[in-house]
Formats: structure tokens, sequence, C-alpha cells
């Protein structure tokens, strides 16, 4: 077999269904939108979420509160929970996820001050407090911002 007679399977191509084309093509007279009505007429679509006129689902629903667009997903880490890594470790996002300390790595990780740390690890991460900083750094490791 070569790529030259490779072709579809039998009944996997179909041809294009060529409306307004007279009577003879079967798909004359109304061009397949039935007799009169909104649908048979030229631009006539209805827009998601209209209901003939009857106020929308979308507008009777009450509207509280504030979603802001530009909210990032922080997701927070514990100083405590960085215990389990070897000594000198890269702790980062990837790792975080690997060891299932996170579930997902969201827009940014901040580890935070709670509980103490011992063991001496490089830790990588949008964002570490100032506490939580100065533990690890006690410890004998590094903090990099990224």
């Amino acid at each position: 077999m070569k790529l030259n007679e490779l072709r579809p399977p039998a009944g996997a191509k179909k041809r294009r269904k060529r409306v307004g084309r007279g009577n003879g093509s079967g798909h004359g007279g109304t061009s397949c939108k039935g007799s009169k009505g909104q649908n048979a007429r030229s631009g006539g679509k209805i827009k998601p979420g209209f209901e003939g006129g009857q106020m929308p689902l979308t507008r009777r629903l009450p509207k509280r509160g504030f979603r802001n667009p530009f909210r990032r997903d922080i997701i927070a880490v514990n100083v405590s929970q960085l215990g389990s890594f070897p000594e000198g470790a890269v702790v980062d996002a990837d790792a975080l996820l690997e060891r299932r300390i996170i579930k997902r790595q969201g827009d940014g990780i901040k580890v935070l001050a709670k509980g103490e740390i011992t063991v001496p690890l490089t830790v990588r991460a949008a964002g570490v407090s100032k506490a939580a900083r100065e533990k690890i750094e006690a410890s004998g490791g590094t903090v990099e911002v990224i």
C-alpha cells in the first residue's frame, strides 16, 4: 500500500447539500427551511437565551455581589508541609504536585509560615510570607520568588 493509494472508507465522505438550486436538486422551493416562519427568512436566527419575548432566565434571576475578572488563584502551602522533602531539595510547583501536597498549580503558590521546618531547602514560589522566609532561611535554606 502506498500513500497515493489511500482512500477513505465507503460512506465516510458525504456530498455537500446544495440548497436553492431548483426542484430537480431535491432541495428546491423552500431550500429545506419549511414554509414561512422566522427561520425561513433571511437573517432569521434566534439568539441564544431568547425565550420568545418572555423575560429570559438570566434576567429573572437575582444578581448578588461582585466577581472580579482579574482574580488570581493562589494556592497556599504551609512551611510544615515542606518537611517531607529531603535535605537540599528544590521545592517548586512540580515537586509539590508530585508529592501530592497540592492538587493543582493555579496561578501561583504562596508559602505561609504555619508550622516549623528543620530541613534546608531551596523554595521557588510565586510568593513567600515574611515569617515563612525567615523560617526557611533559619533552617539553612534559600528562597527564590519567581
